[in-house]
């Protein structure tokens, strides 16, 4: 099996653990102090933590190797010495004049699990026939003597040589193909090595190599040939390696890179995993979502003064590139849906994301529709989502998808009541709708339920700015003599100046 593979991957690959393993033979004397005992030691946290840790990008493991001279203490020394089977075993391997399963298997019972170990990292030394260490983790798997400490210590190994071929800039087909060798000889972490590799790319900043990697292991699935069970095992929690690449670029707020990722992997053809559409769509609404935040900050400082408003063109600039956003997240919704038409959940949660692009962009109506959407596809939506979206159709003024959603306003308790129609209010005071919003103040009144502070507020003072006409004057009366009736004010002194008589008149409430 050994030498009718290529040995491509491994010939970039030197390893070097700190300090260089010396070997040599132990020589017996007649004292015991002048015996020679190396020390395996691994330094990690706990058991428990230890798959987990090899999957991060911080804990890959440290492998050191101690020579000592012990003193009288031989017989309370737990350490296990080195015997001659394993020099023996070390040379013939060197000479590769026979197979290494044969050798192995003829030396079986002269080594110990502490000096097969000792092996891996000997091979694994720079200089050494790294592709020796492969070998004899194969036949450790298929005599059944890969227990955890052992399966860690080699991927530890291995993630060392996968750094190595990035550091040294190797191309992404030779990362590849390493990994294909590690599939071969049965090294099957509990993570998955693709999303590991990725993450050792983004580590040291190689985040355009990353996307060479990506591209290598789709091309890979797409054509159906060399290292198919490492991509389908990659198929992870985050989406595959695209969708992973896609999260990692989210995770660093690179939302636009992450989109662009996800879109040309699909224009070339490479057809990324279904839920990689979804990461990008997430991206979206979170870009989205930071440019609504500058504008409002942008609003913020206009008002204070510190900057100019900004003026029609730089307008037209901002929607056209929210339009820009939001046609790219309906491309990303099609094409999710149409990789995963047979999974309910990616639908329902395509749709659950396109209700958040549309809130977060302030379309109201398009929003509610992605409510319902949600609602056939299995999915309910949360009942402040009902009320964000009825409170952007209230500030739009969207009459009929405001009463559509007031529907279920009836079924409800009052604490739940009172929230809906907070947010309906609200939404009324920022569209600049007093009299919607002053009906909506009187409604909480008449049902028992006590508006907040600061919505009476500014709904009496949007009131009063609005006054204009006779009727005007009748409403805000109205609703004056509504909030005193509850004991939510005092007595109100309404003032009018008429002009034609330059008379104040004045009549307490």
């Amino acid at each position: 099996m050994a030498y009718a593979r290529t040995f491509a991957s491994l010939t970039h690959l030197h390893q070097t653990f700190s300090p260089p393993i010396t070997l040599r033979r132990r020589h017996h004397s007649l004292k015991p102090t002048s015996r020679i005992t190396c020390n395996l030691k691994f330094n990690h946290q706990s058991a428990a933590g230890n798959s987990r840790e090899l999957g991060s990008s911080s804990s890959s493991r440290s492998v050191e190797l101690d020579q000592f001279i012990t003193s009288e203490e031989e017989e309370g020394e737990a350490d296990e010495e080195i015997g001659d089977g394993f020099f023996e075993a070390i040379e013939e391997l060197e000479r590769m004049t026979r197979e290494p399963s044969d050798i192995l298997e003829e030396m079986n019972h002269k080594l110990s699990s502490r000096e097969l170990q000792l092996m891996l990292v000997y091979f694994a030394q720079e200089g050494r026939d790294s592709w020796c260490a492969l070998e004899v983790f194969e036949w450790l798997k298929k005599e059944d003597r890969v227990d955890e400490e052992m399966m860690e210590l080699m991927v530890s190994i291995m993630c060392g040589w996968v750094k190595k071929l990035i550091e040294e800039e190797c191309g992404a087909g030779e990362v590849f193909e390493l990994l294909v060798d590690m599939d071969c000889v049965g090294l099957k972490p509990g993570f998955s090595m693709v999303e590991k590799v990725i993450a050792l790319y983004c580590e040291m900043g190689k985040k355009e190599s990353a996307v060479l990697f990506v591209k290598e292991v789709l091309m890979r699935r797409r054509d159906g040939f060399g290292g198919y069970s490492v991509v389908v095992g990659s198929e992870g929690r985050k989406g595959g390696p695209s969708g992973y690449l896609a999260w990692k670029m989210m995770v660093d707020g690179e939302y636009k890179k992450a989109v662009e990722l996800v879109v040309e992997l699909r224009h070339s053809g490479l057809k990324p995993e279904a839920y990689s559409y979804l990461i990008a769509m997430t991206a979206i609404v979170k870009e989205l979502n930071s440019l609504g935040k500058t504008l409002r900050e942008l609003k913020r400082y206009t008002r204070a003064g510190l900057v100019t408003e900004i003026d029609g063109h730089d307008r037209l600039l901002v929607e056209k590139y929210q339009s820009e956003l939001l046609s790219c997240g309906l491309e990303l919704a099609a094409w999710a849906i149409q990789e995963g038409k047979d999974n309910e959940s990616i639908v329902g949660a395509v749709h659950e994301r396109l209700l958040a692009m549309y809130i977060c962009a302030g379309r109201g109506p398009e929003a509610e529709k992605q409510l319902w959407e949600m609602k056939f596809a299995g999915r309910e939506p949360e009942a402040d989502l009902h009320d964000i979206v009825m409170a952007i159709c209230a500030s739009q003024k969207e009459a009929d998808a405001v009463s559509r959603l007031m529907t279920r306003v009836e079924f409800m308790g009052s604490e739940r009541k009172k929230k809906t129609l907070s947010w309906l209010l609200r939404g009324y005071v920022k569209g600049g709708h007093f009299e919607e919003a002053s009906e909506t103040l009187v409604t909480m009144i008449e049902s028992g339920l006590c508006p907040e502070y600061i919505d009476r507020v500014a709904v009496m003072q949007g009131m009063t700015r609005k006054i204009q006409r006779p009727r005007d004057v009748e409403a805000y009366m109205g609703l004056c003599k509504k909030l005193f009736d509850a004991g939510l004010v005092g007595p109100c002194l309404v003032y009018m100046y008429m002009d034609k008589y330059k008379m104040w008149i004045v009549k307490m409430l």
